[in-house]
């Protein structure tokens, strides 16, 4: 194997833990705390994006369903043909888009408004339409990508996962969620073994 590929292997465990190190000195207390009270109060949550963005708000509705705040992606190809039905008036849908221009995203910001639908942004640029339209942004923040061309969806990805185990995290605290709860709806594999054991 080429010593550039080990090279670059150790530049992207450099990239992305300076990234996430960079996350924590731009944590917005305000922001993240309007973030997880609408996603308390909501009675369903809705997650959208795409490509990387979209994979990792599936990532993200798992989370919220592990803490049983009841959560689903919506494809934004079937958001607007009938997916959106799912949310209703108090709900929250959550959008990702590191760029905030995502077209596919912007028809399903204008139904949530219409609909009632509580909108929270995650994206890199505060002045994008995705984060005007929204009630809470959270920013994104990444340094680079850890390809040599700066393209592939890596440190982006990271960036975007962490968000949401910080947001799972403080929802955990907020909401008294216990782990007892966890193993209920957790039995199978080695954590739902741990979980239940007597």
């Amino acid at each position: 194997m080429k010593q550039e590929a080990f090279d670059r292997a150790r530049d992207a465990f450099r990239i992305e833990s300076e990234c996430i190190q960079e996350m924590a000195e731009v944590f917005d207390p305000a922001a993240y705390e309007k973030a997880v009270e609408l996603l308390i109060a909501a009675p369903r949550i809705g997650a959208s994006g795409c490509g990387h963005s979209g994979i990792l708000c599936q990532h993200f509705a798992h989370l919220m369903c592990c803490i049983e705040q009841p959560a689903k992606f919506i494809s934004p190809a079937e958001a607007v043909h009938g997916g959106t039905g799912f949310l209703q008036a108090g709900d929250v849908c959550v959008l990702a888009s590191r760029g905030g221009k995502t077209a596919e995203l912007l028809p399903i910001m204008r139904i949530c408004r219409e609909k009632g639908v509580r909108i929270i942004t995650i994206t890199e640029n505060l002045d994008s339409p995705l984060a005007a339209g929204a009630d809470v942004v959270l920013k994104q923040h990444v340094n680079r990508e850890t390809d040599r061309y700066n393209c592939q969806g890596t440190t982006s990805s990271t960036s975007l996962a962490v968000i949401f185990h910080v947001l799972q995290t403080m929802l955990i605290e907020e909401t008294g969620f216990r782990n007892e709860q966890f193993a209920l709806i957790h039995p199978g594999g080695a954590v739902g073994e741990r979980l239940n054991r007597n």
